[in-house]
Parts: structure tokens; C-alpha cells; sequence
């Protein structure tokens, strides 16, 4: 008991401290950011943004759905300045959150991935990829296509993320429905039978759940799936031989920004060459950046991904999902 109450006086000892440092800082020298990505990656970009503008950045995470409800309110109320993580494709279905803003890196950007009215900005490019359990499925026998991945002996051995949860699975949904050309409401009732009726409740349990064997399969992103690698998880992974997407996550300014000069910086610095490069060398993601060759090489097969179509689809997509899982009014 001395031990836990000892601890709850040092985290809230600290959460004092950070409070009185933040009370001590001029307006001019804060940013609010709201960020859906995990702290290995958000936390050494920021703290980098902070040595090198003496600007103190106040951090609020969760998953991406979380975070964009949050930043709805708090942007209402002028206590938001950035919303950063989460694809592309929810920025640009909420738009009207947001304050255009052109980045001075902007023409050294893939073209493929920027907005024309500067609403939102890339981060990093994300291919979606298949991974397998190496001990229990052989490489002959995983699946090579979306095609594959909805035969029979997988009905129910597919890791997969909860839509209200991860923004990565409505990305994977969306590319599903443009590998196959086919509508939201004839692709989600047959994908979430194919689960079996069975979700993780987060993307980070997809691929402890393959390694340990629970599912046989999954469908997650390539940067998860090489660091998993890297770090010695039961898995390997392959690229859906019949196209996949890499849509960028992305970073924007809310309206209402409180300290909107800081949050221009903060935009321009996460598109610069060295923190795109830190990135890709760090993090195992794809630069945005023309001038920077894609590390881990470009023979994937990609499809033209319509951003403007995943974004018009998301209400409905989350419509239908949440009458497969009876989480209608909640």
C-alpha cells in the first residue's frame, strides 16, 4: 500500500510540476497537439520540436476515433492547436475541423498525397499488409491476395482491429472495397462474417494475437509488422499481390488555434527532410518526401487510392459496422 500510494504522489507530484512549468510559459511558447500515434513515435519528434523552437508542446493522445472527437470540443472552445496521426482519409471527411494551412516544404511532397486546399498535411506513407503466424502457417499456404484472404479455411482466423478503435482498419476496409470495386454496404456485412464476428479491440493486439496463435493471420500495417519482426515476434508478412494502399497519416491545424504561428512550425517540422528521414530510419515508415528514397524499396504493388471516396464512405462504413456489432447508440 506504501508502495502504491507512493507512487500516486509521484505521478501526481509530476502532473503538478508540468502544470506549474506550463502556467510559467508565455502563450507565445505553447502548443496544444491531440495525437493518435503510440509514444515512440509522437514523443521523440515533439521533444525535438521543443529543443530546437524552445516551444512547450502540452500532449493529449488516444486512438485516432478518440482523438477526433476530442479535438472537435476542444477546438470549439480554442483549446486545440493540432491534430496529429490518423489517416488521411478522416481528415479529409472532416475538413471543417480544420484551418488551411500551406507548409513551406509543400512542393517537395508526393503529389499523390497532398491536399490541394492545404487543409491537412502527410506524414508518412503506410502500405497495408497481410502477416502470418511463421510457426503454424507455411508461406505456401498463406493467402497472396485480398481474394485469398476471404477463403474458407480463414473464416475466423483473421486478426483484426475494432473500426471504432483504429483508424488503420477503416483504412483496410476502404482499400478492400477499391481492390474489388465494390460498395460499403455489400463488403462490410461479408468481411465481418468472414471474422467470424470476432475483433481485437485495438491494432496494436493484431499481431501479438497472430504471434501467439490465436488468429492464424492478419491484416495490419507495414510498419507494425517489421517492427514485430524486428523484435522477434512468431510472424512474417507479405504484400497483398493483387494491390494494396499506403495512405499517408496526417497532421492538420484546428480552427480556433489558440497558437496557430507555433502550429504552422509544428507542421512545417514534421515534414522536414530531417525529421522525415529520422522517421523512415527510426520508426520503419515511408518518407513523404520526393528527395528521400523509400527505404524499404517500392515493389509493392500499389492501387490509386481515392482519398475523397474513403472520406465520403467513413460515416456509412462506421453505420454499418456498428449495427454487425450491435454498437448502434453507443
Amino acid at each position: 500500500m506504501l508502495l502504491l500510494s507512493s507512487c500516486a504522489n509521484s505521478e501526481r507530484q509530476t502532473e503538478i510540476e508540468e502544470l506549474s512549468y506550463k502556467y510559467n510559459v508565455p502563450s507565445q511558447k505553447q502548443l496544444i497537439v491531440y495525437t493518435s500515434h503510440k509514444e515512440e513515435v509522437y514523443l521523440p519528434i515533439i521533444r525535438e520540436f521543443e529543443n530546437r523552437t524552445g516551444i512547450w508542446v502540452e500532449i493529449h493522445t488516444g486512438g485516432t476515433a478518440e482523438m477526433f472527437s476530442q479535438v472537435e470540443e476542444a477546438s470549439s472552445q480554442g483549446l486545440c492547436d493540432i491534430m496529429f496521426g490518423g489517416g488521411i482519409e478522416s481528415y479529409e471527411a472532416q475538413k471543417d475541423l480544420f484551418m488551411s494551412y500551406k507548409t513551406g516544404g509543400k512542393e517537395m511532397l508526393d503529389p499523390l498525397y497532398v491536399d490541394a486546399d492545404n487543409y491537412w498535411t502527410p506524414f508518412t506513407e503506410l502500405p497495408i499488409v497481410f502477416v502470418y503466424n511463421k510457426k503454424l502457417v507455411s508461406y505456401t499456404e498463406v493467402p497472396k491476395t485480398w481474394t485469398d484472404l476471404f477463403d474458407a479455411r480463414w473464416k475466423g482466423q483473421i486478426s483484426f482491429a475494432d473500426v471504432t478503435s483504429s483508424g488503420t482498419s477503416y483504412t483496410i476496409i476502404s482499400t478492400m472495397e477499391q481492390v474489388f470495386n465494390e460498395s460499403a454496404d455489400s463488403l462490410v456485412p461479408r468481411f465481418y462474417e468472414q471474422l467470424g464476428g470476432k475483433v481485437v479491440s485495438s491494432s496494436g493486439q493484431v499481431i501479438p494475437k497472430v504471434s501467439d496463435g490465436t488468429y492464424l493471420v492478419g491484416v495490419t500495417l507495414e510498419e507494425t509488422a517489421r517492427k514485430a519482426m524486428e523484435q522477434g515476434y512468431d510472424i512474417d508478412m507479405i504484400y497483398p499481390e493483387d494491390g494494396t494502399s499506403a495512405v499517408p497519416d496526417g497532421c492538420a491545424m484546428l480552427k480556433n488555434a489558440p497558437h496557430s504561428y507555433n502550429a504552422g512550425k509544428f507542421i512545417d517540422f514534421v515534414v522536414d527532410y530531417d525529421t522525415q528521414r529520422f522517421a523512415q530510419e527510426n520508426f520503419y515508415r515511408r518518407s513523404v518526401r520526393k528527395d528521400l528514397e523509400k527505404a524499404n524499396g517500392n515493389s509493392i504493388n500499389l492501387i490509386k487510392f481515392d482519398v475523397q471516396k474513403a472520406a465520403r464512405e467513413e460515416e456509412e462504413v462506421f453505420s454499418l459496422w456498428n449495427a454487425l456489432t450491435g454498437q448502434e447508440g453507443e
